[in-house]
């Protein structure tokens, strides 16, 4: 949510002096690492595997599941469309999609990439320590209240913070005949939770949050929100002045022993993938593609229709019959011929 009045906000303590996380060994095996930690791969840009969980419990939530698994609503209930949200019920399986290909972007800071709603974090490293990442989900500003796009940087921490609301939600109050308080101090019922980090972007945080259901949705005033226990776990191991680069990448494109992968979500406020982004996926692909093969770019048009957020191995274009035209006029073929 929008904060302009958040440098004269009122704190039990002021916290942003960096403390140094003790990175992981290079012996350390991956399983033994914190949720959301993953060394960065040697080869390639694929992190994580996934995986499935049986329901056991009949209270469990998709949303329960998710939160566990360090996931948001979004990529728990894209990758299981035909599953109930409240009640999966016991005995269910569920996918859990735990494997990320990694952002198109410089590996230094925070990276926050809004079409999948997800943050990753490349924390400085010393000698001998293995290169990580981490990454979470996150909540991200609602249609009308957009989160900005653009490099930018932290500027405080602040603990406890209190909340001034801003006049949209003002006039929201007036127009519901309530009256909006001045100021929401720390506690239960502060909507930035128990940590905020402030960016260069005027007004806008990187901040917890007392509705915890919200994360992986479009909910907040543009400002970026992560679980309670997501945020306290980096709060003081990002000091003032680390680069935020907040990009807009519905179509991610990895590669994995020599597979291409493809890892698309919903535009944000559009039907369609714009073809901005598709002919960028699709230079991308012609730049890795060493042995100049054929991709079959009907299956990437079908992948890019269902854009659920699941990584997926993209084949070579099938071989023509005798039956068929091999000349195909979709919008994929044309734009590989104008980018190559």
């Amino acid at each position: 949510m929008q904060m302009g009045f958040i440098m004269s906000v009122m704190v039990s303590s002021l916290a942003w002096l960096p403390v140094a996380m003790a990175a992981q060994p290079a012996t350390t095996q991956e399983t033994e690492w914190p949720k959301g930690h993953y060394p960065l791969p040697e080869e390639g840009n694929i992190i994580g595997e996934a995986d499935t969980f049986t329901v056991k419990d009949y209270d469990d939530t998709l949303i329960d599941i998710a939160k566990r698994h360090n996931l948001g609503y979004l990529e728990m209930t894209r990758a299981n469309p035909e599953v109930s949200i409240w009640v999966p019920g016991v005995g269910t399986e569920v996918n859990v999609p735990k494997r990320f290909i990694l952002p198109n972007v410089e590996r230094t800071g925070v990276v926050i990439n809004i079409a999948e709603l997800r943050l990753y974090y490349y924390p400085d490293v010393k000698n001998g320590e293995t290169p990580r990442v981490e990454t979470y989900p996150i909540g991200i500003g609602r249609e009308g209240f957009d989160t900005p796009l653009g490099v930018t940087e932290t500027t405080m921490n602040i603990k406890n913070p209190a909340w001034y609301p801003p006049e949209s939600v003002k006039r929201e109050a007036e127009a519901r005949g309530e009256t909006a308080p001045s100021v929401v101090p720390p506690g239960p019922d502060n909507p930035l939770g128990d940590h905020a980090i402030i960016l260069g972007f005027d007004g806008y945080l990187i901040h917890g949050t007392n509705q915890p259901d919200g994360i992986g949705m479009r909910a907040s005033r543009g400002c970026i929100r992560m679980l309670p226990d997501d945020i306290e776990s980096i709060f003081d191991r990002i000091p003032a002045g680390t680069q935020v680069n907040i990009i807009n990448q519905p179509i991610k494109i990895g590669w994995e022993d020599g597979q291409p992968l493809v890892q698309a979500f919903p535009p944000l406020g559009e039907e369609e993938h714009s073809m901005t982004a598709i002919s960028d996926a699709i230079t991308r692909l012609e730049q890795r593609n060493a042995d100049g093969v054929s991709f079959d770019y009907e299956q990437l048009s079908d992948l890019l229709a269902l854009s659920n957020g699941l990584i997926e191995p993209l084949y070579p274009k099938p071989e023509p019959s005798n039956k068929e035209d091999d000349n195909i006029n979709s919008v994929y073929e044309e734009l590989t011929l104008h980018s190559s």
